[in-house]
C-alpha cells in the first residue's frame, strides 16, 4: 500500500517547444506508457510535464523522459519501442555498469551503437551488457531465443567498426542447414546460394549503411559472405567476424571457426541453444563452446531470455510458454527414468 506521505510530486520542463511532440508522442502515447508501465501519473501541460507516484517511481518516470529527450535533442528519433526499451533500463538501472562515452549529464545510461544511418540504443539490460561486451572484448557470445536483438546489434556493431575504420572487413557466416538442402543443390553462384541464409544479415546491413555503400562493400570485398564450411585454413585478420545460428554448428565447425580469429580482430557469435536443428545425437558446437570457454579470459557471454524479447510482446510469452513446456517434459522424464 502507498500512503500519501510516500507520493512524490515532480514538475519536468523541456525547453525545445519542438521536441515536445515527438517526446509525448501521438495522442501523449509515450506518457500513457510511462504512466502503465511505472504506475505515476504523468499530467502534460505545454512543455511542462507533472509526474505523481512514489519516490522511486516517480524517479524512474524522471530518468525516462530525460533520457528520451536527450535522444531527441541528438536528433534521434524515438517510437513506442523505444520509450519501452527506456522504461525497462530505467528499472534496471541500479544493475548497470559505468559508460563514460555516454552523456554524463544523463541520469540513465544508455549503452548505444552509432552508425551512418541510425544510431541503435540498448532496450533492456541484457542488450546494454552485450553492446558493453561487443566494445570491449575480443569474442562475444550472444545468446537466447529469436527477437532478442542478438543478430540485429552484433551487425550494427561491425557496421560501426567498419565505417570507422577500426576493421577493414566485416565477415558474415551462418550454417546452412536450415532447409535440409546442401549448397551445391542450390541454383546461382555461392552469394544466391547462401544468401536465403544470410537474409537476416543483409536486413540489419541496409539499416545500419547506405544501400550503395553496402553494395559497394559487397563488391569490394570490405563486406564478405563466407559459408561457414569454406572457413576451414583461412585466418581473419583486421576483421569484425559475425557467426549467426551457431546453435546449428558441430563440434568440429566450431572449434575451427573460433580459431580464425586474426590480429586487429574481433568475433561474435549467436545462437539459440533452444532451436538446434542438427540431426539427432549430435552435439550443437555452440553449447558445448559456451561450457568449454565459459572462464577464458578475454570471452564474455551474454545471455537473453523470454524477457529480453523486444518484438511484439506476444513473442515474449510464445518464447516463455515453449520454455515452460520444455522444462517440464525434462523434468518429467527424469522423474520417469529408474
Amino acid at each position: 500500500m502507498t500512503y500519501a506521505s510516500d507520493l512524490t510530486h515532480l514538475v519536468l520542463v523541456f525547453e525545445d517547444n519542438r521536441l515536445i511532440g515527438p517526446l509525448y508522442g501521438q495522442f501523449d502515447q509515450h506518457l500513457a506508457l510511462i504512466e502503465q508501465k511505472l504506475d505515476v501519473d504523468a499530467t502534460a501541460r505545454g512543455n511542462q510535464v507533472t509526474i505523481r507516484g512514489s519516490h522511486e517511481a516517480a524517479e524512474r518516470a524522471r530518468d525516462v523522459l530525460e533520457a528520451l529527450y536527450g535522444r531527441l535533442q541528438a536528433g534521434q528519433a524515438i517510437t513506442s519501442a523505444d520509450v519501452e526499451g527506456a522504461i525497462r533500463m530505467a528499472l534496471s538501472a541500479g544493475d548497470q555498469l559505468p559508460l563514460p562515452t555516454i552523456d554524463a549529464g544523463s541520469r540513465l545510461q544508455l549503452a548505444a551503437i552509432a552508425t551512418r544511418r541510425k544510431t541503435v540504443v540498448a532496450r533492456n539490460p541484457a542488450q546494454d551488457a552485450y553492446i558493453r561486451a561487443m566494445d570491449r572484448s575480443t569474442l562475444v557470445f550472444g545468446l537466447g531465443p529469436a527477437g532478442t536483438g542478438k543478430t540485429y546489434l552484433a551487425v550494427a556493431h561491425a557496421a560501426a567498426l567498419l565505417e570507422r575504420g577500426e576493421v577493414a572487413r566485416v565477415v558474415l557466416s551462418r550454417p546452412a542447414v536450415e532447409a535440409g538442402e546442401r549448397l551445391g543443390f542450390l541454383p546461382g553462384d555461392m552469394r544466391e546460394k547462401i544468401d536465403p541464409y544470410l537474409r537476416p544479415l543483409y536486413d540489419a546491413l541496409y539499416d545500419m549503411m547506405p544501400p550503395e555503400r553496402v553494395e559497394r562493400a559487397l563488391t569490394s570485398g570490405a563486406i564478405e559472405i563466407a559459408p561457414l564450411a569454406f572457413m576451414r585454413g583461412r585466418t581473419l585478420a583486421n576483421a569484425a567476424v559475425i557467426l549467426d545460428e551457431a546453435q546449428n554448428t558441430t563440434s568440429m565447425q566450431m572449434k575451427m571457426f573460433l580459431t580464425r580469429l586474426g590480429d586487429g580482430s574481433k568475433m561474435i557469435v549467436t545462437g539459440d541453444p533452444s532451436q538446434i536443428d542438427l540431426p539427432a545425437g549430435q552435439v550443437s558446437g555452440l553449447v558445448e563452446a559456451s561450457r568449454i570457454l565459459a572462464e577464458t579470459s578475454g570471452v564474455v557471454q551474454v545471455r537473453f531470455t523470454h524477457e529480453d524479447v523486444v518484438r511484439h510482446e506476444l513473442v515474449a510469452r510464445i518464447v516463455k510458454a515453449y520454455d515452460d513446456d520444455s522444462r517440464e517434459r525434462l523434468a518429467a522424464r527424469a522423474g520417469a527414468k529408474p
